[in-house]
């Protein structure tokens, strides 16, 4: 009895069906379909399974169901998916259907201004019930990008409202969005069931079509399809297709042979979506779609070409003009360097000159010697008994002030010579000495040359000639400064006076003063005095002065005038020590003695 009973309850069939409207939308839609197919197949019982998009991949994965009944966009994804095959295309019928053939219409308000084509959804507000919807959305995306607009980059807005399909109406009415996107004849289905005024809503981008009494804004593609999974009977899916296409119209909506759904894949091509992923573009795709970038980026790079060019030309001028500067600097230098050391000479002579009474002073001594104990030979020569002894005596006497003549030439003859710089560790009171011995004795009897050195004093690195042009100008000076100030009437008289000639270590720096008895300087010409050309003697250049102070700084010292005490005018220099490492160019302040 148990057996006969199960061999009488039919066996289930699943069909899954897109509830893009909702489910009790779906089971009025379907039901007359379903039960039509039971009365055609006794022995099977069809039972409906409402599935929005997600539902029905999964259903179909899990092989919970046999058939589906889904839009074509849908159905193009499964059929790739999981090999899902179609046995009859749902047909067209009468504008009052609910099924109709698929394609797009695109509303807006009919107060709305300023949106009539596609184009003009540009930066404006778009709902859709889904990105995933083909009637819904999919299909109203070819046509925008076909128009040149990018709803995924050119709208202000892309809102999913989900389903039902109604909520996209909504959206529109009350102004959230400024357009939506229905599924073909859901408009006039609304507007015949009067939950749309007639002349609400307007269409954008209508396209006339002749296939279909709708207004649309996309072409149409084929009507939904009902098919099998791979796990379906091949015996039950012939016996369903048989009665599918025998259906009668009295039954519900009809259905035909299974068409060609090519113009579905294009279109999946053409978005690259569902089976047709973006794929790496072609170098042809690539140079096409960013044409004016590339344009701009040429046209850049072309730029950045010619003004490296011109950066390059200017470059290459101005270093030209450079190297020219350099060698006209250096040419500069070397003439100054040359005009500099023959002003040098002609100081060093302008002071033998000057010091020519007092080196014929000093070659007369020894001259005047010689002659004496030449006499004195003679003398002992003319006697009947000349003393050997004392003729050695007198020879060697003679030498010794030849050579002692000798050593006076020697000494100028060095002084005035040209020659190179050439500097040597040196001692200042050792160059003190023999700048002395080259000077000579003051030319007037009452005029004498004092000397406070300061023993222990540490070496300098100098010129120990261009030193000893300093040490003579500023003597030079000072004789003339103090018989000038002796002969006023206001001295000694009879030209005497005294020069005093010191050394001393003073912050760290070994200095050399000269200090004259003469009538010393006023304020502006101490100033003023070691500039070039500025002199208080009549006739005098007025470069004496300032060659020791080129020299001095030179040599990394620094020479300034003070006034002596208790008269007169102090001049001093400094030198660094030949072991520091730092030359101190700070002033040497250091009271006057």
């Amino acid at each position: 009895m148990c057996a006969a009973i199960a061999r009488a309850e039919p066996d289930a069939v699943r069909v899954g069906v897109l509830a893009y409207r909702g489910s009790e939308r779906a089971a009025h839609d379907w039901e007359p379909t379903l039960a039509y197919l039971e009365r055609a197949i006794p022995d099977r019982r069809f039972v409906m399974q409402p599935l929005d998009f997600a539902g029905m991949v999964l259903a179909v994965a899990d092989r919970r169901v046999d058939f589906i009944i889904t839009n074509p966009g849908n159905y193009v994804t499964l059929e790739a998916r999981f090999a899902v095959t179609r046995i009859a295309t749902l047909e067209t019928g009468s504008p009052d259907a609910s099924i109709a053939a698929v394609g797009s219409t695109v509303i807006r308000r009919a107060d709305r201004t300023g949106l009539h084509s596609l184009t003009d959804l540009k930066g404006k507000r778009l709902a859709v019930v889904s990105t995933d919807a083909f009637g819904g959305f999919q299909i109203a995306w070819r046509e925008m990008e076909e128009a040149g607009v990018r709803p995924f980059t050119d709208l202000a807005a892309l809102t999913a409202v989900g389903f039902p399909m109604e909520g996209v109406v909504e959206a529109v009415r009350s102004g959230s969005a400024d357009a939506g996107v229905l599924r073909a004849c859901l408009l006039e289905e609304m507007t015949a069931q009067g939950r749309i005024a007639p002349h609400e809503f307007a269409v954008v981008g209508e396209k006339p079509v002749a296939e279909l009494p709708c207004r649309v804004s996309s072409r149409l593609y084929p009507d939904w399809p009902f098919a099998r999974l791979a796990h379906t009977p091949r015996d039950l899916a012939r016996r369903v297709a048989a009665a599918l296409l025998t259906m009668p119209e009295t039954e519900g909506p009809t259905w035909t042979a299974s068409l060609d759904y090519t113009s579905v894949h294009e279109l999946f091509r053409t978005l690259h979506i569902g089976p047709y992923p973006k794929t790496p573009p072609t170098l042809e795709e690539v140079l096409s779609e960013n044409r004016h970038w590339l344009a701009m980026a040429a046209a850049a790079v072309l730029w950045w070409v010619v003004h490296s060019a011109r950066v390059e030309v200017l470059v290459r001028r101005r270093t030209a003009e450079l190297e020219r500067e350099i060698a006209e600097r250096e040419r500069a230098e070397a003439t100054a360097l040359r005009l500099r050391e023959e002003r040098d000479q002609l100081s060093r002579l302008g002071i033998v000159g000057e010091m020519a009474s007092n080196i014929a002073h000093e070659l007369n001594q020894p001259l005047a010697a010689i002659g004496n104990f030449a006499g004195g030979m003679t003398r002992i020569l003319d006697a009947p008994a000349p003393d050997l002894e004392m003729l050695r005596a007198g020879a060697r006497s003679v030498a010794e002030q030849a050579e002692r003549a000798a050593a006076i030439i020697q000494r100028t003859r060095g002084f005035v010579s040209r020659r190179d710089a050439q500097r040597s560790t040196l001692s200042v009171n050792a160059v003190v000495e023999e700048t002395l011995s080259l000077f000579g004795a003051p030319p007037d009897p009452g005029l004498s040359i004092v000397t406070e050195v300061t023993d222990g004093l540490p070496e300098v690195r100098a010129d120990k000639v261009e030193l000893q042009q300093v040490l003579l100008n500023l003597l030079q000076n000072a004789v003339e400064a103090t018989r000038s100030g002796n002969n006023g009437g206001g001295g000694n008289g009879g030209g005497g006076g005294e020069i005093l000639l010191r050394t001393a270590l003073s912050g760290g720096m070994v200095m050399i003063e000269v200090r004259d008895s003469g009538p010393g300087a006023p304020d502006d010409a101490r100033r003023r005095m070691f500039e070039p050309f500025f002199t208080t003697k009549p006739g005098g250049l007025g470069l004496g002065l300032s060659i020791c102070r080129t020299i001095v700084e030179r040599h990394g010292g620094r020479i300034w005038a003070v006034p002596g005490v208790p008269r007169g005018l102090a001049v001093r220099f400094t030198l660094p020590p030949a072991a520091s490492e730092a030359v101190s160019s700070s002033p040497v302040q250091e009271t006057s003695t």
